[in-house]
């Protein structure tokens, strides 16, 4: 068996990152020490946050996270004062929505019902 347990991304601030996951999608956070910030999403994945030795050009990532209602998330999240990329629609991958992180990566955000529904990638 292999499974999915965990990933490391460059951020350049890990506080910051930190704070806009928690608020946002409710990633709680697992541990936090020297340089490095543990968040762990409900399928307690989890994504150590750390600031790198340089910068971070040329670091590129995607996270897509599966949300109970990707419209309603994406209204929510407006409302608070995310920006986003695109707003819901179809794309390559299937139906959801486009924002970015802090760091300027990109999120894809869906839902299944949508995804069944307003068409899959």
């Amino acid at each position: 068996m292999v499974k999915f347990d965990h990933m490391a991304m460059p951020v350049s601030d890990p506080k910051v990152s930190r704070d806009w996951y928690v608020k946002n999608f409710g990633f709680e956070v697992e541990f936090e020490n020297a340089g490095v910030i543990a968040i762990r999403d409900d399928a307690d994945f989890t994504i150590f946050l750390h600031k790198p030795q340089g910068s971070l050009a040329g670091v590129k990532c995607t996270l897509t996270l599966q949300v109970n209602d990707v419209e309603a998330k994406h209204r929510e999240l407006a409302a608070n004062g995310v920006k986003f990329d695109k707003p819901p629609d179809k794309f390559f991958w299937g139906y959801g929505v486009e924002l970015f992180d802090p760091d300027g990566y990109l999120l894809n955000l869906w839902d299944e019902v949508s995804m069944r529904e307003k068409g899959g990638g």
